[in-house]
């Protein structure tokens, strides 16, 4: 049995976890022996697996910068992960100290760690809940007492949505959180690519079976059909693209694609 003071007691520690392996590729400590097995082998099938998840990290930081250079001062993180070095809280705090962010997770061990990190922050909540229900997680206390939908917020759906699969109706989860938005919401969203799009990485069906079978269905995705989750908004540009292609930082270029796809899209705003 692992020391597992920074967890909660009631989780089955021997089943990996989205949130922890995610942690372990971005070099975190709160994972378990069960994580990081189910880590390195689905990585031994996949190797750009790791560079995809920093580079997915990457692109949150750049994404919540260029948001809150734009005045947004919401932010709805939903499928949030175990904190880490550049959490949105911090990007967004950083640009204005007054800056609302909520995170919400269906792992008890990342909304845990994210509570204690946010002890002393009276603008930032981490909340357990699962993003499909959007009317339970709309009406959740912290949400409400933070989140004014009446202004601009941002929608963060990041690595998530393709372990939502079809008959969950992504898309229509997608709208759901959008209608709830103002005009000049921004919804966010990356996902992994599906080996039929121009970048198909080695060993890319491989890796998605193992990760299904022994850690979460997943459901890669076409560039047209994540732009079609992303229907209500205008896109900012460049669009729908692969992750080290958007607004990339020099030291984010790597020297090929890499089979995560991102964009970032606006909500219209009347006559605007």
């Amino acid at each position: 049995m692992e020391p597992v003071s920074w967890s909660p007691v009631d989780i089955d520690i021997e089943r990996p976890n989205v949130a922890r392996i995610y942690d372990y590729h971005l070099g975190g400590s709160h994972n378990f022996a069960a994580d990081r097995r189910a880590a390195e082998q689905i990585a031994a099938l996949m190797p750009d697996l790791p560079l995809i998840m920093r580079a997915n990290r990457a692109f949150l930081r750049r994404a919540v910068q260029l948001l809150a250079d734009a005045g947004i001062r919401q932010y709805l993180d939903l499928g949030s992960g175990i904190p880490t070095a550049g959490n949105v809280h911090e990007i967004a705090q950083r640009a204005a100290p007054d800056a609302r962010v909520v995170y919400v997770d269906v792992d008890p061990v990342a909304v845990a760690h994210s509570r204690a990190l946010l002890a002393d922050n009276p603008h930032a909540a981490a909340v357990r809940a699962d993003l499909r229900d959007v009317a339970t997680v709309l009406g959740l206390p912290e949400v409400c007492d933070l989140i004014d939908f009446a202004e601009p917020v941002a929608i963060l759906m990041l690595a998530v949505l393709h372990f939502v699969p079809d008959r969950d109706d992504p898309a229509g989860i997608v709208a759901g959180y959008l209608q709830a938005c103002a005009p000049g919401s921004h919804l966010v969203i990356s996902h992994a690519a599906a080996a039929d799009t121009d970048s198909a990485p080695q060993g890319a069906a491989a890796a998605t079976a193992a990760y299904s079978r022994t850690v979460a269905e997943t459901t890669l995705r076409t560039r047209e059909q994540v732009a079609g989750l992303m229907v209500g908004v205008d896109l900012v540009p460049p669009g729908v693209v692969y992750v080290n292609e958007w607004r990339p930082d020099p030291d984010d270029r790597p020297e090929r694609r890499l089979a995560q796809l991102v964009g970032m899209g606006r909500k219209p705003v009347p006559g605007g």
